[in-house]
């Protein structure tokens, strides 16, 4: 707490929080937008998994069918707002399209209706991914999928490790029949999520479920480290911090090692692969329950309540539970952090985003970045170093902990709360 309090005074140069108002309008400002994408969270599950922050409850097929229509109705309402009076035709151009949960494939023969409620109002052009739970997974599936235009896919695995799977109550399942039904039908982009730092796992654990990833058709491993949520039922407590650094380390040097490119500050990829990332774009849409929509100058999350979600839907207005203004400086700070993820700053990019120069705003800590060794430039873009990347990963850590923790415990338990302050 006492970290991200300093960091983020320093860099928005104001002890003003992030302040989250329950005040909401039927009006998102993204037409003007150039760089926006999409994502539709799906809540529901076969089975609850200890470990997993997000909002999600077991799937009942009434729920599910009234969920997809006010999935739709929501979808209409951002999309009708559309002003372009020169083409009747007109539809956004987006970047990509992500589908998040729960398990999105528990409605699978829904998602073609969402996507195609999408395409009404936007033009989809690098792809649509979807998040998917190993026991989802069978050739009838993923036809499904492909079928509805999805060409890139993120599989939950966590670990192939049948005690590092108990820690996390998860159970395991038949890794050859993913294997093989991954290989039949044909993605751009398999993903593969790995945790580490989970009780009674090592490197060597670590590593060899990689490898197995890697060599079984994974184009992109993302590695997260074990956060123990406070809202979360866990049964165990994650290794140390020092255990994770040394972790972290191993992957990097794994990686390099076999060939492997550092996409992020927790993924690794092929050479020359498309990269899923559903966090790692500077604007975009949310739909469905707990979804956020991140803006040039604002940023809201729908409520958390899928009954409440719906009803606010049924009546004609958007979910919004809270809102954030943000000034310039809170801007530019969350733009920088998730960049960072990604392990490089464009300062041409910020720029033309924010109308101001890197350097005018951040000039001094980039270059004390320089010195310490986090950083190196080159042609305009600063891009964080192994050791960089680890004090990234720590100082996310810090922020998942002091902010969204605290953002979806109150979440959980409160529809619409009044305010919430993040400082």
């Amino acid at each position: 707490m006492i970290l991200t309090n300093i960091l983020t005074t320093w860099l928005t140069r104001s002890f003003k929080p992030f302040e989250f108002t329950n005040k909401y309008t039927n009006d998102l400002d993204f037409e003007a937008i150039n760089e926006l994408g999409l994502y539709v969270h799906i809540p529901f599950c076969k089975s609850i998994c200890s470990f997993c922050p997000y909002c999600k409850e077991i799937y009942n097929e009434s729920t599910a069918a009234k969920y997809k229509d006010a999935l739709i109705k929501e979808i209409d309402l951002v999309g009708s707002k559309l002003t372009n009076k020169e083409d009747i035709d007109y539809k956004k151009e987006i970047t990509s399209l992500y589908f998040g949960g729960g398990s999105p494939a528990l409605m699978v023969d829904d998602l073609s209706d969402i996507i195609k409620a999408l395409e009404k109002y936007f033009i989809i052009k690098q792809g649509i991914g979807v998040e998917l739970h190993p026991t989802d997974i069978n050739d009838e599936v993923l036809l499904k999928l492909k079928n509805a235009s999805v060409n890139m896919i993120s599989i939950g695995i966590q670990s192939f490790d049948e005690t590092c799977l108990s820690s996390i109550g998860r159970k395991s399942t038949d890794y050859s029949k993913i294997f093989k039904s991954i290989k039949a039908v044909n993605f751009d982009v398999v993903d593969m999520d790995l945790i580490f730092a989970i009780p009674g796992q090592n490197e060597n654990i670590l590593l060899e479920d990689i490898e197995k990833a890697f060599s079984n058709g994974a184009t992109q491993i993302s590695t997260y480290p074990f956060i123990d949520f406070t809202f979360a039922n866990n049964l165990y407590k994650p290794l140390s911090e020092n255990t994770k650094k040394e972790m972290l380390k191993s992957v990097s040097k794994y990686c390099k090692d076999t060939d492997r490119d550092r996409t992020s500050v927790w993924t690794f990829a092929n050479h020359n692969t498309d990269k899923y990332s559903s966090v790692t774009r500077d604007n975009f849409l949310g739909f469905g329950v707990s979804a956020t929509t991140l803006l040039k100058n604002e940023f809201k999350i729908n409520t958390f309540s899928i009954d409440k979600y719906i009803n606010r839907v049924n009546n004609g207005e958007l979910p919004t539970s809270l809102t954030l203004d943000f000034t310039l400086r809170q801007r530019a700070c969350y733009y920088l952090f998730w960049n960072s993820y990604s392990m490089k700053i464009n300062s041409r990019k910020f720029e033309n985003y924010f109308g101001k120069s890197l350097k005018s705003m951040y000039g001094f800590e980039l270059c004390v970045g320089q010195m310490l060794g986090l950083l190196k430039f080159d042609d305009g873009v600063y891009y964080l170093t192994d050791k960089g990347a680890y004090y990234y990963h720590y100082v996310e850590q810090a922020y998942t902990t002091a902010y969204i923790d605290k953002m979806w415990n109150i979440s959980i338990k409160q529809a619409f709360p009044d305010k919430i302050t993040l400082s």
